[in-house]
Order: structure tokens, then C-alpha cells, then sequence
């Protein structure tokens, strides 16, 4: 990939794996637990994400293949999805997609498996993260290109890690005004995104709409 690619890239996988979103539920969820319990709770959080995304590097386009789902259809529809989560990062509103329900998120609180879910899954890959992982190493992607990728998500992961990991400390300093701005701001550059992608989806599958 180019440069541009790679920035474009980058805006995008931050955006849908927006560590500061995931930082208000990962507060919550772990109230009342001591600075130690959350902080291993933010690194089995950062492995487990790891791990799902080198599933989805490896496997993605098989899975998707399997369902006789091509690439270009999984664009647009990856598109609208990222579309719909960046409408409700403008609108302020919960994103149920990557967030789970109320009554999700209630349950999970009583299982053993909260570093799994829904902290991992779908708060932090969600349906926009799998989506994006896997228009981005389709047809036609080198193993550059594959690396490049997963140098961006292990980037990422790694800005994940530091923030759940002083997520006591971060939530004190950083004000509610900041973290709606970041979140507005993120959901704007993700829906021009999205629409390049619902665009180029549609003319690869109908070849007659760019005339």
C-alpha cells in the first residue's frame, strides 16, 4: 500500500477500535474492582483482541469465501455498518453493534468471562473492526500489504493496552468535553470513510453505474 492507503488505513482501524470509546464502558464494567484486577483485566482484554485479529487476517477471506460472499459485497456491507456506527459516534448515541444492549452488557457483568465479553467482543472487534480487517487484505493483497495491516492493528492494540491499563488515572484527567470531541471527530472521518467504501462496493458490483 501507499502511503495514503496506509493513513486511510489507520484513520479507519482507529476509529472503529477507538480506544477512548472503549474507555467510559471499560470504567464502568469495572467499578468497584481494585487497580490491579483492571489492570489484568486490560491485558487479557489486549490478547484477546490480538488474537481474534490474526483469525480474521488468516482466515477472514476463506470464511467469508465459504459463505459465497464476494469482496465487493462484503464492501458494501462492511460500509454500511461502519456508516451506522459512525452515524451514532455523531449523534452521541450508544453503539449497540460494537457495545452490546443494556441488558447484554448487565448479564456479562456476572460471568467469568468479562475480558472475553463484551470487552473484547463486540466492544473492541466488532462488526465495523472485522469488516474493515477483511476489505482491507482481500483479493489481490500482497503479504506487504497483509504485515502492513497488522503492523497498524498492533499499533493500535498496543494504544488499547495503555489506556485500559491506566484507565483509572486517564478517566480522571480526561474531561467528558474531550472525549466527546475525539469521538464526534472520529465518527466524521469514519463516515466519509464508510461511504468510499459503500461506493466502490456498488461500482465493482455493478459495473454499469459508472457510466
Amino acid at each position: 500500500m501507499d502511503h495514503t492507503e496506509i493513513i486511510k488505513a489507520l484513520g479507519t482501524f482507529l476509529a472503529v477500535m477507538n480506544p477512548f470509546l472503549s474507555l467510559p464502558v471499560f470504567l464502568a464494567m469495572t467499578a468497584g474492582f481494585s487497580a490491579g484486577q483492571q489492570r489484568a483485566l486490560a491485558f487479557k482484554v489486549t490478547v484477546y483482541s490480538a488474537i481474534m485479529c490474526l483469525i480474521i487476517l488468516l482466515a477472514g477471506q476463506k470464511i467469508i469465501g465459504f459463505f459465497g460472499i464476494t469482496i465487493d459485497q462484503f464492501r458494501v456491507a462492511g460500509g454500511i455498518v461502519l456508516a451506522q456506527i459512525s452515524w451514532s459516534m455523531l449523534n452521541g448515541s450508544t453503539i449497540t453493534s460494537h457495545q452490546g444492549s443494556d441488558h447484554e452488557q448487565a448479564q456479562a457483568q456476572n460471568l467469568s468471562g468479562l475480558a472475553f465479553y463484551p470487552l473484547t467482543f463486540p466492544l473492541v472487534i466488532g462488526p465495523g473492526t472485522i469488516a474493515t480487517t477483511i476489505i482491507y487484505t482481500g483479493p489481490g493483497s500482497s503479504v506487504t500489504d497483509m504485515m502492513e495491516i497488522g503492523g497498524i492493528i498492533a499499533g493500535i492494540l498496543l494504544i488499547l493496552f495503555i489506556t485500559l491499563f491506566f484507565a483509572a488515572a486517564i478517566g480522571r484527567v480526561m474531561s467528558e468535553t474531550m472525549r466527546t470531541i475525539t469521538t464526534r471527530l472520529m465518527g466524521m472521518i469514519l463516515l466519509a470513510i464508510s461511504v468510499g467504501m459503500v461506493i466502490a462496493g456498488l461500482k465493482a458490483t455493478f459495473p454499469g453505474l459508472e457510466h
